[in-house]
């Protein structure tokens, strides 16, 4: 005869079991604590700083205009836009990205100014790239600066979470000192605004764009996996918009930001602190946790690519 402690026993070993199960499935790591900067800006709502961009009809905007969904479907993508350019700053969303089969699928959250300078454009991007059944999305960063598109500089990471789960935080800083990535306020990228990066630096206002595309001839092993629209329509979700950046007014001389007292570039950077001049050593640990655990390329180590290296990769932290 069974006793009750007995049962007691056999559910406990039980649980226990089930837990271990999940955690060896999903095999979650804990990342290192960094200093929360999102949490510094407000909250912008979507109508206010951003407009329809293309594909209205899959756009639709939720909680009084503070989340947004965008989709992908077999008739078209979607994609929305900052209503001002700015120059310098901090910018962040957090994204819910497509559950289930993605390949082929690219959702980004980047800065650009390739309307107004076509044939030399500026370029900062977020590209999370779909995956198959059973994969995980991957991330791809990149840095254009004056045109300078002749030399991808790709850096890709999984992502140590579900990043169809939940919201995630993406976020930028740009600076006349660096360019940092951010995932959940976790540095994953810095980009030195070095003497080798002098001309492909981004040095001109850029706009926020948020996407979802059909990257169906690159996005997924290079192409060989097509978007597979029997397992749409694919949504993104966006909300906790930051934008604290210096708005550019074309028909001005000069940012609406200018501070008085500082002069020349500097005059040009709408946040101010040393963790936003260069990385603590709590984000360098961060960044290099990341770097060291999920970052699967980097164009400064394809040589097959690039025989003779880009100039900046000899100084590292590209």
């Amino acid at each position: 005869m069974v006793t009750l402690t007995q049962r007691l026993l056999f559910v406990l070993s039980f649980i226990s079991c089930m837990a271990s199960s999940m955690s060896m499935r999903h095999n979650t790591p804990i990342p290192p604590t960094t200093a929360r900067l999102t949490d510094r800006f407000p909250r912008l709502v979507f109508d206010g700083a951003f407009s329809d961009l293309f594909g209205g009809q899959n756009i639709k905007k939720t909680s009084n205009g503070s989340q947004v969904s965008l989709m992908l479907d077999k008739t078209s993508g979607s994609g929305f836009k900052s209503n001002d350019a700015y120059y310098y700053g901090f910018f962040s969303a957090a994204i819910k990205l497509p559950m289930d089969y993605s390949a082929g699928v690219v959702v980004a959250f980047y800065m650009s100014n390739s309307e107004a300078y076509p044939k030399n454009h500026d370029e900062i991007d977020f590209e999370l790239l779909g995956h198959e059944k059973r994969k995980e999305w991957a991330l791809q960063t990149n840095v254009y600066g004056d045109g300078s598109t002749g030399i991808g500089r790709e850096e890709k990471f999984f992502l140590w979470f579900d990043a169809t789960a939940d919201f995630h935080e993406y976020s930028l800083i740009w600076n006349q000192h660096h360019i940092v990535f951010l995932v959940d306020n976790l540095p994953v990228r810095e980009v030195n605004h070095s003497v080798a990066m002098a001309r492909a630096y981004p040095s001109k206002p850029m706009s926020i764009y948020s996407t979802i595309w059909d990257g169906s001839q690159w996005a997924t092993h290079g192409g060989k996996k097509p978007v597979n629209y029997k397992f749409g329509p694919f949504v993104a979700s966006f909300k906790n918009f930051l934008v604290a950046g210096c708005a550019w007014n074309q028909t001005k001389a000069a940012p609406s930001c200018t501070r008085s007292g500082q002069s020349g570039r500097l005059a040009l950077d709408p946040i101010e602190g040393d963790e936003f001049v260069k990385l603590s050593a709590e984000q360098q640990r961060g960044m290099e946790w990341v770097r060291s655990k999920f970052m699967f390329y980097s164009y400064c180590n394809d040589l097959s690519r690039f025989p003779v290296l880009p100039p900046e990769c000899k100084e590292g932290k590209q």
